[in-house]
């Protein structure tokens, strides 16, 4: 992804992550259980799903890494680092040993 910055306002308006990294949106915190109990605004229940937003050079070009754009994955956010992008810092750059499983369609 191309990086372009607005020289008036020195934003951001792509990250690519460089490494053996890719970057995921984190999936919204669930706010009620399975049974259907809402949980209160001050309690979460951690999420660790996201979809690939952007992937690096690097992984793109490797045969042995399968992940590509858009994939749902599931992975550890102890080695994710927050992109302060968004108010909500749902964007994660995170290692890719740190994605521990992809989902997908049968």
């Amino acid at each position: 992804m191309e990086r372009k910055e607005d020289p008036k306002n020195d934003v951001i308006e792509t990250v690519e992550p460089i490494g053996k990294r890719v970057l995921i949106r984190k999936d919204e915190d669930k706010k009620q259980t399975k049974g259907g109990i809402q949980l209160p605004d001050n309690i979460e229940i951690p999420t660790i799903t996201g979809r690939v937003v952007s992937i690096s050079a690097e992984v793109e070009m490797s045969s042995d890494i399968p992940l590509k754009q858009y994939d749902k994955v599931l992975f550890n956010p102890k080695g994710a680092i927050p992109v302060d992008f968004e108010g909500r810092n749902l964007l994660f750059v995170v290692e890719v040993e740190n994605v521990v499983a992809v989902f997908r369609k049968p």
